[in-house]
């Protein structure tokens, strides 16, 4: 049986002190955690989508394997002409955030928005009606099905969102070419007018700090050479230049951004699951962007101006390859029938696209305006 230890003055002192330390530095993580909840609390949160309707295909083992590897967001941007009306309206800005969890590597991929695919509703359109249609939950279920992923997870910010946040961060560096001077000019002006921030206009091309009025209106160009390709660029550019001033700045602005910016965001991740991922925001590195489909051709299908993927199973094998290093991606079924009816609609495969010089074709569709279809196997 031991002999217990008997402490001096000087010993019971110091333990005391080193006690009383421990507790202080256990009260101030729980007061940050408090004080971080409830900014957390102040985003427009959304149910958690149940699993059936996240139209997850039916995906191999490899797969779903690699894909276990990742946290895959998507990303959605609105052009309501008003603020904090997150529910619906069409999605001018989708994209995917793809983390690496080894590496914490980043990549964003943009889908154009005028992308010819199932909108999730077994109609075909341009891509960015399904989020107007049926919410985020449609246009989540619309990526997913279309491209063999597995998101859960998406956020909404609209116009004033990004606006504030550039603002914050003190804007962010762009170059302005010269057909893009009077089109930054205009779409600062209306997006200051659903804003209520003040336009500030430039005069001649060339490498500016734009304010927060100036970047949105900067990514929302599209009336230039390149059309929606130029403008998801822009898209990209912009969020690098955020995500770049953001891991510079200090705490301070960054709890500014918070206090002001979870009003205008909507999602449904659950605090645990955005804090989780705050905790390595610092040590994520953005290693590149790109634009979806990877091959694509203009045309008129019916009365839209769609870009029609050429054709979507070798866009989605180039996306998996592009995303998650998979060689010889083997597509889903519902995938490939998907690709199948884009093909019987428009007549556009890679290899015909590739003698077509003409931007834009007039192509029918089976009522003129839209195509169905219930893909079975």
């Amino acid at each position: 049986m031991g002999t217990k230890k008997i402490l001096t003055k000087k010993q019971r002192t110091k333990r005391r002190i080193i006690l009383f330390a421990i507790e202080v530095l256990i009260l101030l993580f729980c007061l940050l955690g408090v004080f971080v909840w409830q900014k957390l609390n102040q985003i427009e949160r959304d149910e958690e989508i149940p699993e059936e309707e996240l139209k997850i295909n039916e995906l191999t083992a490899t797969t779903k394997e690699v894909l276990k590897g990742y946290t895959n967001i998507a990303i959605f941007g609105l052009d309501n002409r008003s603020n904090g009306s997150l529910d619906s309206g069409n999605s001018d800005v989708i994209m995917i955030a793809s983390i690496n969890n080894d590496t914490n590597e980043v990549k964003l991929v943009s889908v154009y928005r005028d992308t010819y695919l199932d909108t999730g509703d077994g109609t075909f359109r341009k891509a960015n009606a399904a989020y107007n249609r049926g919410g985020p939950k449609m246009a989540v279920a619309m990526l997913n099905a279309s491209l063999d992923l597995d998101i859960k997870n998406y956020v909404s910010v609209d116009f004033r969102a990004v606006s504030e946040a550039v603002d914050l961060l003190g804007g962010v560096e762009i170059t302005i070419e010269p057909e893009e001077v009077e089109l930054l000019n205009s779409y600062t002006r209306t997006t200051a007018e659903v804003t209520g921030k003040k336009a500030n206009y430039i005069s001649s091309a060339g490498t500016y700090v734009l304010d927060g009025t100036q970047a949105t209106g900067y990514a929302r160009i599209r009336y230039t050479a390149g059309d929606d390709y130029r403008r998801t660029e822009r898209q990209r550019t912009v969020v690098e230049q955020m995500v770049k001033k953001a891991k510079q700045t200090d705490l301070a602005t960054l709890n500014n951004i918070i206090d002001v910016v979870c009003r205008d965001i909507k999602t449904n991740m659950s605090n645990s699951t955005i804090l989780s991922l705050a905790a390595e925001a610092m040590n994520y590195e953005l290693v590149d962007t790109h634009g979806f489909p990877f091959e694509s051709h203009a045309a008129r299908v019916g009365t839209q101006d769609a870009v029609v993927p050429t054709d979507l199973e070798m866009n989605v094998k180039e996306l998996h390859e592009y995303l998650f290093d998979v060689d010889d991606y083997e597509t889903s079924n519902i995938v490939k029938a998907y690709s199948r009816e884009i093909i019987n609609t428009t007549g556009f495969t890679r290899a015909s696209t590739s003698r077509d010089d003409n931007p834009l074709d007039e192509v029918g569709t089976k009522d003129g305006t839209e195509t169905s279809v219930s893909p079975q196997e």
